[in-house]
Order: C-alpha cells, then structure tokens, then sequence
C-alpha cells in the first residue's frame, strides 16, 4: 500500500503546452492569417527603402504596400512596372516574397490539414490516411523536405532553359540571363505572374521555348502538393492514386484543354489579340491565355484587347482556380468539382454524391458550398462597390476584382490608374484570396461536432 502511494505523490501532472502550440491547434487559421500579414508588413517596410526603387519619388509607401502583397500572396498584380520601377534590390526582395509565398503557402496548408488530422479520432485518422495514401500523420519532417525538393527541381529545370533561351537567342549577357530564368521560373512555378518585362510575355508570344516552360511549371505548381508527392511515390501505380489526386488530375486537363479551346476559338479573328499572329503563333498564344488563368497571371496578348465575352469566361477559369495545397489560387478545382458532382447527382435523385466509385461525405459537399458561396459573396460585394465608384466598365472591373481573390494577377490595365482607396480594396481581395479559402476551410472542418439530438424536420417550398 505503500509503494502505490509514494508512486501517487511522486507522480505530476503533465505540464500544459505553451500558448503559441495551443493556440496553433485550436486556431490554426490565425496562424496562417498573422504570418502572412507580418510577411506583408515586412515586404512593404524592404519595397518602401529608397535603395529597393530606382528613381527617387517613383515608388509610395501604397506602392510598396500592394508590391509586397501581390508578391507574398503569390498574385502578380502591379501597380507600377517591376522591370523599370523596381532596382535590382527591389526585384530581389520581390522574388524573395514570391518563393516564400508560394512555398510557405503549401506547408502551411500542408501541415493544416496534418494539424487537422491531429485532432480526429484513432479510427477516422486511419481511414484518412488509407483514403488519401500521400501524407503521414505526423512525418513534418518528410513533408518539407518534399516539398522543398519539388520547388527547387522544377524552379531549377525551367531556370536552366529560359537562361539557355535568353542567352543564346535574344543576346542577353549569361549574368542578366541567369537572373531572368531564375526570377521567371520561381513567379511561374509559384503562380505569380511577375515578369522582367514592360510587356510580359508579348514579346514572346510566338516562342515555344519561352512559353511552354512558363506553362509547364504553372501547371505543375497548381497542382498541389499532395498531388506532386503522391505521383512521385505510386506514379506506375495510379490504382493507389487518392480520390483527391484523380480529381485534381482530371479537372485540370479537363479546365486546361476547356480554357485553350474557348480562348483559341474567341479571339482568333481578334485582331488585338490572336488575330494579329499567325496560325502556329495563334494556336501558341491560345493554350497559354488557356493556362495562365489558372491563377498564374503571365499573359502573351494584350488582356485589355480581349473580347467581353472572353474576359466573362477568363473570369470563370480564373474564380475556379487549381488544385488544393498548392501555389494556386482560387476556389479549388476539388470545390469547383465537388459542387457539379452534388448537382448532377440532385439532379438524378441520387441520394449520395458519388466520384470515382467513393461517396462523397455530406460534410465536404456543405464545406464547399460555404467557400464557394462566401468567395462569390467576396467577389460581388467588391465589384458592387469599385463599380459604383470609378468611370470603369462593368467587365475590366469585374476582370479585376476577381483576379485579385484568385490571386492571378492577370488585368485589363485599370489596376495602376485606379484610386488609392481603390487600390487598397485589392490588396485586401489578394490577401483575402490567399488566406480565406485555406483558413475557411480549416475552420470549417475543426468546428463539425456530432450533436445527441436533430430537430424535427421542415422543408420549405425551393425553386
């Protein structure tokens, strides 16, 4: 009786873990919100130093607020011209914020749904991780380093051919070459938009060997994480591809070869876009106005010059985004997909929603419809507001305010002559963009709770 006792008075209560660790459990949004707003602030005090701009008075502090932002939040929106702006300082600290966002945005949102996992029970933990067979339940260590892995491959492969292309073709010393690809593939594979030059990718519109290595690694980064880490592990066996894999991979080719084939066929008598190129250089330029929407925001025609029609359908491309986990912005092509699966199947009388031979859990199908209605909430209340305010038309300002949520950084132009106040509507739509679905759809997930009783059922009159 003794010894039980000693073993009872000797034994002490665990100690609690710190505030920052509980904090980081219960509200992992916030932390993912205050990381970025102190990298935005951060990025804004670099951008605002005299020696980051190369004439004096050319660049603002609201300059140098919106730079930052766009930059960290991996958009490419600019109100100022980064090839010209900017001294070389400046497109350093530039291109330092663009790989820190993209690549803290799929860790992040990476480790979230590891801390998400965290938190279900042993059962519904090992059901994730035979449902998804990409990310362990507690090997951090495995997904960073995967990770950083994936982005310095592919930045390093794309850098490699533009720096060739550059050197060997347009004549740029190998220095300024070197630095050209390697600031091109860190804003393409990061989907940031960003480029060294006064016209983007105009001047290169009819180059395969500049375009499609730009393309290539906004594809790549829009997939998503996950995606990129189970096809390396099972890329023979795609029998063990997860659901959210399959589904990534067949809406992207699906949005892919859809955005190619509207724009080609839109604007190919438009002689302000395609119309001016000739077929091979219509058909180039086509696919890459088709995949930039996917959030990554490089263009190789002149946006502004596009049809209205084609502006209404880049909007589309771009609210729907890419995959989840990613660079990419947007909704998520997994929301976009869930949501048409749910619909198809209301519209069959299907009780469940079903992909891929797996029902859809009616959880996800009501956390998608919370983003995608909240997003297009975000995107109306905002386009309400600049368009009752500025002399802009309906579809340049709507073209705006929905490439700052998705956070692509394609634009009509409007951007730079908008109002101050204006402006900052934006920077608050980009940060919004980055931050809200990741951390709404987290919340979302961390507040389901099982109640012990229903109410009693009402069903009012619908349609």
């Amino acid at each position: 009786m003794v010894e039980p006792l000693r073993a009872l008075a000797g034994h002490r209560r665990p100690r609690p873990a710190p505030r920052r660790v509980r904090l980081a459990t219960r509200r992992p949004g916030l932390v993912v919100v205050a990381a970025f707003a102190a990298g935005v602030g951060l990025g804004t005090l670099l951008l605002a130093l005299p020696v980051a701009h190369r004439g004096p008075g050319s660049v603002g502090l609201l300059e140098a607020l919106f730079t930052a932002t766009s930059a960290l939040c991996v958009t490419g929106l600019a109100v100022v011209d980064t090839a010209t702006a900017w001294s070389p300082f400046g497109q350093v600290v530039i291109l330092a914020l663009i790989q820190v966002g993209g690549f803290g945005i799929m860790t992040l949102a990476s480790l979230l749904g590891l801390v998400i996992s965290r938190r279900l029970g042993l059962s519904s933990r090992m059901v994730a991780a035979a449902e998804t067979k990409s990310l362990g339940l507690g090997d951090v260590r495995t997904v960073l380093i995967g990770v950083a892995r994936i982005s310095v491959a592919v930045e390093a492969s794309i850098a490699a051919v533009l720096t060739l292309r550059f050197a060997t073709t347009y004549h740029h010393p190998w220095g300024e070459s070197l630095w050209l690809g390697v600031f091109h593939a860190v804003s393409a594979f990061n989907n940031a938009g960003f480029a060294l030059f006064s016209d983007n990718l105009v001047g290169f519109a009819t180059d395969p060997w500049v375009c499609l290595p730009l393309c290539l690694a906004v594809i790549v980064g829009g997939l998503g994480f996950p995606v990129l880490l189970e096809l390396l592990r099972h890329r023979r066996r795609t029998r063990r591809w997860s659901v959210h894999t399959r589904l990534t991979l067949a809406m992207t080719a699906l949005l892919l070869v859809g955005g190619t084939l509207f724009v080609t066929a839109a604007e190919w008598r438009n002689p302000g876009t395609l119309g001016a190129l000739d077929a091979p250089g219509r058909l180039l330029a086509g696919f890459v106005q088709g995949v930039m929407p996917r959030t990554a925001g490089f263009n190789s025609v002149d946006t502004g010059a596009m049809n209205t029609g084609t502006l209404l359908g880049t909007d589309v491309l771009m609210f729907i985004g890419g995959g989840s986990a990613g660079t990419a912005g947007g909704i998520k092509v997994g929301t976009f997909a869930v949501l048409l699966v749910a619909i198809v199947a209301e519209l069959r009388g299907d009780p469940d929603a079903v992909l891929f031979d797996r029902r859809l859990p009616a959880g996800a199908v009501r956390q998608a419809l919370a983003v995608a209605l909240l997003s297009v909430a975000v995107v109306v209340l905002a386009t309400v507001t600049l368009s009752m305010t500025t002399d802009h038309d309906l579809d340049a300002v709507l073209f705006e305010v929905v490439s700052a949520f998705a956070t692509v950084g394609l634009s009509t132009g409007i951007t730079p002559d908008l109002a101050p106040g204006h402006q900052l509507v934006l920077v608050v739509l980009m940060f919004a963009g980055r931050v809200g679905p990741v951390t709404l759809a987290s919340a979302l997930v961390l507040r389901e709770r099982r109640r012990l009783f229903r109410h009693p059922e009402g069903r009012p009159l619908i349609g």
